[in-house]
Formats: C-alpha cells, sequence, structure tokens
C-alpha cells in the first residue's frame, strides 16, 4: 500500500511518516510540500491514501482534493485541520474524505485509522484493479491518437472507427494558457475539470494538445447546451488557475474529418483573442493562506514579494487585497504579529533583549526598541519591569 502525505510543514510530515513507519512497516510513504508535488506523485504512483493539510500555500487541500477526484476515484482521501480549521474539515468530509484528523495528531488515532482504510482498501483492490487498469490503458490510447490526428499527424494503422461511431456529432474545447513557467499543475487542474464536466454533460475526452494547451470533445446528451458547461468551466478555472488563459470551443461537429482543420482554426483565433486574467483565484482564500504563512514564519524575511509569491498573486494587487481584506496594511500586520509574539517572549526576564529581537525577525535590536516603543510608548526593558510589577501586585492582592 502507498501513502500520500501532503503537508507544508516539514515537521508535521515528517512525524506523520516516522508513526506510519513504525506501525506500518510495508507501506510505501511519499511526501509532498504543496499541492503541485503531490500531483506530480499522484501521476507517477499509484497511491492508495493521502493525508492533506488544509491550508496550504498555492492550491488548498480542499482544492487539491475537487481537481484530482475524477482521476483517481479510487483514493482515500484524510484531511488534516487545526480547531480553527474545523470547518474545512467538514466541507473535506461532504467532498468525499473518509475522515479527518485534528492537529496535534495522536498516534493512536492515525495508527487505526490507516488500519481501518488498509482493510478497505484491500477488499476494493482485489475486485477492481484488474478492470480498472484495462479501463485507463484503453483511454490513454484513444487519447493518444486522438492528440495525433487532432494535430494533423498521421495515425498509423489504428482504427478509429469504434471513436467515430461512438461520437457522431460533437463539440470540440480548447483552453490555452500564457505563462513563463511549467505548468504542469495547471494542465492537470483543467483536464479533471473539463473531464468532470464533459462526464455530467454528455460523453468524450480530453487530451493535451501541447504544453500550454488542452482539447477536450464532447459530445451533448439530450438537452444539455454547450453554453452551461462552458460556463462552469470558465467560473471553476477562474477560481483555481493562477495564470492568464483563453477557452475556445466550434460550433457541432458532423464530421470527424474535420477536426485537424477546427483545431487548427480556433489555434489561429487564439492569436487575437484576448486572455482571461484571473490569477487571483480565490482573493479572501489567499489572504488566509497569506496570514498563515506569516504567523509560522513571522521570524522569517516577510517581504511583500515573497508573501505575494507564496499565493501566486502580484505584489501590488496583493497589497490592495490584503488592506481590504483584513483592514490592515502588509506591512503593519507583520508589524503586529512579531510586536505579540515579543510581548509573550518578554515575561521570561531571563531573555536578553537581542535574543527576543532575533527569534522575532529584527536582527538590530536598537530597530527593534523604537518599533516597539512606537507601538506601545514604552521600551522593550520598562514594558517588561512594568509586566513585572503587575504581576507581583497580583500576587500580593491573592496573598
Amino acid at each position: 500500500m502507498q501513502i500520500l502525505i501532503v503537508d507544508d510543514e516539514h515537521v508535521i510530515r515528517e512525524g506523520i511518516q516516522r508513526t506510519l513507519h513504525n506501525r506500518f512497516s510495508e507501506c510505501r510513504i511519499h511526501l509532498a510540500a504543496n499541492a503541485e508535488q503531490a500531483i506530480a506523485l499522484l501521476r507517477e504512483h499509484r497511491i492508495h491514501i493521502v493525508l492533506t493539510d488544509i491550508l496550504m500555500p498555492g492550491m488548498t487541500g480542499l482544492e487539491l482534493m475537487k481537481v484530482s477526484r475524477h482521476r483517481h476515484p479510487q483514493l482515500k482521501w484524510v484531511v488534516i485541520s487545526a480547531h480553527s480549521e474545523f470547518a474545512y474539515a467538514q466541507e473535506a468530509v461532504r467532498l468525499g474524505a473518509k475522515d479527518y484528523l485534528l492537529k496535534p495528531i495522536g498516534k493512536e488515532a492515525l495508527g487505526d485509522m490507516i488500519e481501518k482504510l488498509s482493510a478497505d482498501i484491500s477488499k476494493e483492490t482485489a475486485q477492481t484493479e484488474e478492470a480498472e487498469l484495462l479501463k485507463r490503458n484503453r483511454k490513454y490510447l484513444q487519447e493518444a491518437v486522438f492528440q495525433r490526428f487532432a494535430a494533423g499527424l498521421d495515425t498509423g494503422r489504428i482504427d478509429m472507427g469504434a471513436m467515430i461511431e461512438h461520437h457522431p456529432h460533437f463539440h470540440l474545447i480548447m483552453i490555452k494558457m500564457e505563462a513563463d513557467r511549467a505548468v504542469r499543475l495547471e494542465l492537470y487542474i483543467i483536464e479533471n475539470v473539463l473531464s468532470e464536466l464533459i462526464e455530467r454533460y454528455g460523453a468524450g475526452f480530453v487530451t493535451v494538445h501541447d504544453s500550454r494547451s488542452l482539447l477536450g470533445l464532447v459530445t451533448l446528451h439530450g438537452e444539455a447546451r454547450l453554453a452551461g458547461l462552458l460556463g462552469e468551466l470558465r467560473s471553476h478555472l477562474i477560481s483555481y488557475l493562477r495564470v492568464p488563459f483563453q477557452i475556445m470551443h466550434t460550433e457541432r461537429i458532423d464530421r470527424f474529418s474535420a477536426v485537424p482543420e477546427e483545431v487548427q482554426r480556433m489555434r489561429q483565433a487564439s492569436t487575437t483573442q484576448i486572455y482571461e486574467h484571473h490569477a487571483t483565484g480565490s482573493g479572501e482564500r489567499s489572504v488566509e493562506v497569506a496570514q498563515q504563512y506569516m504567523r509560522s514564519h513571522y521570524q522569517d524575511d516577510l517581504s511583500l514579494e515573497k508573501v505575494a509569491a507564496i499565493v501566486y498573486l502580484n505584489p501590488v494587487y496583493f497589497s490592495q487585497l490584503f488592506k481590504q481584506k483584513t483592514g490592515q496594511g502588509f506591512k503593519e500586520y507583520v508589524i503586529q504579529l512579531r510586536l505579540e509574539k515579543a510581548r509573550l517572549l518578554l515575561a521570561n526576564p531571563k531573555r536578553k533583549l537581542a535574543d527576543i529581537a532575533e527569534l522575532i525577525g529584527y536582527q538590530d535590536v536598537r530597530h527593534f526598541a523604537q518599533v516597539f516603543r512606537k507601538r506601545y510608548g514604552v521600551t522593550p526593558s520598562e514594558y517588561r519591569q512594568e509586566a513585572a510589577h503587575e504581576a507581583g501586585a497580583k500576587a500580593d492582592d491573592i496573598g
């Protein structure tokens, strides 16, 4: 059995791995720090169970579930959440997660849950593995043949009669992205979202057209409307993608031989069509993930550019969005985080001011003292003395 652990915190990933190795030494454990690494591992290995954190930089655990369930319907999902994220855990269960674990994770609860899921998997695997493998191989062959045909390339002696018979009429849908980096994660998202919509609206399949584009074929059922499918597709891509994209489609096609010509027409149309730049995804979710990252890394270099990059947003836009959602400027929020931690550390009289400054992200103790005084009206030393005096006074009252 193979298990994938997805969490942006190294300590949690390693801790879960150690616990599982101790009790399930025969299992193969894979680790991912984010959704993109997780998706790469899901493609490369036959994973049976995924344990995923909910809030992570980039794509959340819930989004990872949503975009993966069509391609990997056999996966058993377990979400990891803090008490403050309990509502997310409930949503994950609604989406099909088998269970959730609250931090800190209990070793016994974790082991018992994996044992139960393992028994379920053993029972299901014996019944479905061979049939699934055959179905998956047939699907990949079909997509590979269509990919060559759509590009106007020779398909050799492979008979396309069955494909033509299953799709006497159909529409083509092309999604093209614009990016200066590899878009493997985005291709995966689009493939899964479009495949799920095609299955719901009719029948068909999706294939990668090139390194920036995917091509879908759909034969609509009954009263299903292409506009409805396209509307849902656009809505999902706006939520999930962090790069500009285009959606193009054909009218109804009744001749399979027209596919290469129609694909070429869409490619030409893309050169003049405006990209939809919805790279922000959900603003509220992006700010939430950014805040979680900042609370965990307040002692590091928390520049606006670095945190914006964590949630795949333009720094100027992220700054505006952050203030709109939190009511605070980015810099003000970072200072507040650090100084709140400093107040807690000052309660320990043995800690030196220089050590406290370094622990909260200030290399210069004088700068730390200036920022502290500006916020609270007293120096860190004066604050410590006042706090100690108040604590002593309370102790006297109690006595």
